[in-house]
């Protein structure tokens, strides 16, 4: 049996399909807040054991078969940057965490958790997932995932769980993101805007080495994402912090592009609009993963390119009645 958190969330929803889809295992236990609308859509097509609430998850654990539980794969987190109240991540992205961690510690159970390359902050320190010395996340988000990678990488052995990971995910894309509003991806609110419009807009570059158009960043398919997380998982490398992403950084003028050919439109059809100011001083203008560690592990698939990516995205999903995977 397999527990997967954030399970209504779209890295948490894709990892159950491939379980069901790819693996045809059934036997998932499935966990989340249900905070936005119509979520319950991102797993309805999905054979289970049972959907638990967050919040009645501990008592769950308690009452389980620990040996029947295989592993927990926590996707489960408050993923907005733009999240200001720290006791709320404190709370949902590092105690809940933590909880989990020693579950799986004292039962002897593997566990996989959602970092994030937020924790990077401007690049200025690399993207390398050797160390997460000397990184400077630029808002509380990263700042909680980089609390606990660190929290995580300090715990000796006979403290952990059997095996861990911590997954760095890059800019994820793909179905089933359809709730997250603003922290939607670049394609699924260029679609929309495309649809509305006939127009993508792109945020114009406040940064001198970028022009508009060139913000570079890893760029990955949701579905490639998961594949990695499954590799993980199976082939059990050295516990630690391992990157997700693609190790090619893309620009978003190259995503807007692969959308508007999709769409039957021109690059005409991108537009350059303000950044919020909000995001100034906040954005990150390129992002790439340092993907050797995961290679080194055994990892041997390709990752989609945008393009690719795109196209599955859009042909198969968000152009469908039914955009749900």
């Amino acid at each position: 049996m397999i527990i997967i958190t954030g399970a209504a969330g779209m890295i948490g929803s894709v990892v159950a399909w491939h379980f069901n889809e790819i693996l045809n295992e059934n036997s998932l236990i499935l966990c989340d807040d249900m905070a936005s609308g119509n979520q319950e859509k991102n797993f309805s097509k999905r054979q289970i054991v049972d959907f638990i609430k967050k919040d009645d998850l501990d008592k769950m654990l308690a009452q389980s078969d620990t040996s029947k539980i295989e592993a927990i794969i926590h996707m489960g987190a408050i993923s907005a940057t733009t999240e200001s109240n720290f006791s709320r991540l404190i709370a949902d992205n590092i105690r809940f965490s933590q909880n989990l961690w020693a579950f799986c510690s004292n039962n002897k159970i593997p566990y996989i958790f959602a970092s994030s390359a937020a924790t990077y902050g401007d690049g200025d320190s690399g993207y390398s997932d050797e160390s997460v010395a000397n990184l400077n996340p630029l808002n509380a988000y990263g700042y909680s995932k980089h609390f606990f990678d660190q929290w995580a990488l300090a715990k000796d052995k006979n403290s952990s769980p059997p095996f861990w990971a911590g997954c760095k995910f890059f800019n994820v894309y793909g179905p089933n993101e359809y709730h997250k509003g603003r922290m939607s991806s670049v394609v699924f609110h260029a679609f929309n805007q495309i649809q509305k419009d006939g127009n993508i807009k792109l945020f114009k570059s406040n940064h001198p080495k970028f022009k508009d158009g060139e913000q570079l960043r890893d760029f990955i398919y949701v579905k490639d994402a998961v594949n990695a997380i499954i590799h993980l998982l199976t082939a059990k490398p050295t516990p630690g912090i391992y990157n997700i992403g693609t190790g090619k950084a893309q620009t978003f003028y190259q995503l807007a592009k692969a959308l508007v050919i999709n769409h039957k439109k021109t690059e005409d059809n991108i537009k350059f609009i303000e950044m919020p100011n909000d995001l100034n001083g906040k954005y990150q203008y390129f992002t790439e993963a340092k993907i050797e560690k995961l290679i080194h592990s055994g990892y041997t698939k390709s990752f989609m390119n945008l393009e690719e990516g795109v196209t599955d995205y859009y042909q198969n999903y968000l152009s469908k009645e039914d955009q749900y995977l």
